[in-house]
This record gives C-alpha cells, sequence and structure tokens, in this order.
C-alpha cells in the first residue's frame, strides 16, 4: 500500500492546536521555539495562548501552521513513520510539503510565508474583497458560473475542493453578485467566509509579482520525493519550475480534487493528514470512493498510520 503525506493550509489553525501531541512528543514545541528564533516573534505562545484574532492574522497564521505541519511531519518520523510515496499541501500547505520534501529550508519557508500573508493581506484592501464557498455544484458549473459575472471587479474560482464544495474569491461586488444569484443559477447553498483575503485569484498577480522578487533569493532544491504542485497536479524537480508553481498558485486556483484523484491513479492508496486538524482527511472522503484517511494531529493518528503502513508491508 503506498501512501502520502498531505499538508493544510490556512483555515485548519486553532488556539491550542496539536497540545495533546505536544505532551507526548517534545518535538512539537521545539518546532515552535525553532519558528520563533527564525521570525523573532513568540510562535509557540501564540499558538497556545493565542489571541485567536492575532493567530488568525494571514502573517501569522501561515508560518503558524507551517511550523504545526512539519512539527507532526517530525513526530511521524521519530515515531517510526515510513516515507510516503508523495506528498501534497492545499495552498500554503505546498510550502509546508516542500520542507518535509527537502526542497525549501524550514527557515527559508518560515520567512516566505510570514511575506506571503503580509503581501496577500495588503493586496486588497480591508473589505473589499473576500471569498465564499458554493454548495451543490460541480467544477464545470462554477466555472460557468463565474464567467457570466458581468462586473465591476472579479469572480473567480478559488478552491476546487471536493466535488459539489467549490471556493471562489473575488471583489466584494462578485461575492454580492454571487449570494443575490446563485441559488437561481443552481447552487443550493453558498457559504460567505470570514477571509478578508481573497486568495488564488487574479487579485493576488500584484503580490504573486513581489514574492517573486523574494524566491528567487531562496535556494530551491528538487525533492526527495514526488510534491503534487496545486496548479497542475503534478511534481516538479527544476528549481525554477518549482518557484514559477509557488508564483502561480497565488493567484491561480487551488486544484486540490484533482491532485487527490490524480496520487489515487497513481496507485497511492492511503491519504494521511500531517498537520492540525482534519479539513483535508474531510474533503478527501468525499473525493474518492475508496481509499483510508488518516489525521495524525493527535498521538493515536499517529499510531494508527503507523500500524496502517506496517501492516500492509509498506516499503520505506
Amino acid at each position: 500500500m503506498k501512501y502520502s503525506l498531505l499538508f493544510p493550509g490556512q483555515g485548519s489553525q486553532s488556539v491550542g492546536m496539536l497540545a495533546e501531541l505536544a505532551a507526548t512528543d517534545p518535538r512539537v514545541d521545539e518546532t515552535f521555539k525553532e519558528a520563533s528564533r527564525i521570525l523573532g516573534w513568540d510562535v509557540l505562545r501564540l499558538v497556545r495562548e493565542g489571541p485567536e484574532e492575532e493567530l488568525n492574522r494571514t502573517q501569522r497564521t501561515q508560518p503558524a501552521l507551517l511550523a504545526a505541519g512539519i512539527a507532526v511531519w517530525r513526530a511521524w518520523r521519530a515515531d517510526g513513520g515510513r516515507q510516503p510515496a508523495a506528498m501534497a499541501g492545499h495552498s500554503l500547505g505546498e510550502y509546508t510539503a516542500l520542507v518535509a520534501g527537502g526542497s525549501i529550508a524550514f527557515g527559508d519557508a518560515l520567512k516566505l510565508v510570514e511575506l506571503r500573508g503580509r503581501l496577500m493581506q495588503n493586496a486588497v484592501p480591508e473589505g473589499q474583497g473576500t471569498m465564499a464557498a458554493i454548495i451543490g455544484l460541480d467544477d464545470a458549473a462554477v466555472e460557468k458560473l463565474c464567467a457570466g459575472y458581468p462586473g465591476p471587479g472579479v469572480l473567480e474560482p478559488a478552491n476546487f475542493n471536493a466535488p459539489g464544495q467549490v471556493v471562489v474569491a473575488g471583489s466584494k461586488a462578485g461575492l454580492d453578485w454571487l449570494l443575490a444569484n446563485a441559488k437561481t443559477l443552481g447552487a443550493r447553498k453558498v457559504l460567505p467566509l470570514q477571509m478578508s483575503v481573497p486568495s488564488h485569484c487574479s487579485l493576488m498577480r500584484a503580490a504573486a509579482a513581489q514574492l517573486a522578487e523574494e524566491l528567487v533569493k531562496v535556494e530551491v532544491r528538487a525533492p526527495v520525493l514526488p510534491v503534487i504542485h496545486n496548479i497542475d497536479c503534478r511534481p516538479r524537480t527544476e528549481p525554477d519550475s518549482i518557484r514559477d508553481a509557488l508564483i502561480g498558485q497565488l493567484h491561480h486556483p487551488v486544484r486540490w480534487s484533482q491532485s487527490v484523484r490524480a496520487m489515487a491513479e497513481s496507485g497511492i492508496a492511503a491519504f494521511f493528514e500531517c498537520g492540525p486538524g482534519k479539513v483535508l482527511t474531510n474533503l478527501n472522503k468525499r473525493i474518492l470512493e475508496a481509499g483510508r484517511f488518516v489525521a495524525l494531529e493527535q498521538p493515536e493518528g499517529i499510531a494508527e498510520g503507523r500500524a496502517l503502513i506496517n501492516s500492509q508491508g509498506e516499503q520505506a
């Protein structure tokens, strides 16, 4: 049985995340402390104590979640978890996957995603852009709906998360139009998200250009195992191609459901979520009719994952 490790993105954070795993594995808090030294602010304290409003600030959320994903990865490996056949991450989680895959150094990635969060927050004036989840329409129908938006501003698909669940992003005017018209266009429900940043749409082009200026300064290596990229659901080995994927990801949709299906088609039968929460685990159960899905955020999850791959004779 081949398996993949999947790293969550923004929205999986919570005050107190990974507390149960930290109680049994010192590597968790050590990773948060290492991130604190690199960034110059107390990541561990923010994760443990909040306040929630501060943790939810994009430029804080992104490095905190990256550190959380690497903390679980380190705990998994120290507990005997074998190397996966592939890795992937949802949005921000793609950076975490590249760190775990040996492509980008932990410290470089922390600084990059902190900058990424700040650039994203500053790209659109507060209150002028947001996101919403459309429930009950397939991917093609959402693309058609967005293409039919008459303006002003933009309305675009942002996250193809699972069948019947697509997140869109755009200007406030676009989301207002969506809320007023989606049901008549066939959607069962539209859920506005508490996001001040319209991620993964053309409003992020300026932020992507600024991020590109920093990415070129960072050493990027070929990962030691395949990392599936959000933008086109395929792995890369060339450093410049990896940089291009990270830049493009910021203003193009996250093709999560397509990425998971591509991994399943390659023979991967088990999907382990490596980070706080179970967002990806729940999405993956909707994407695939068959498969094994394990969240590693607690000691019991790590034990379950290890037992599963050991019982199946997974290759190291």
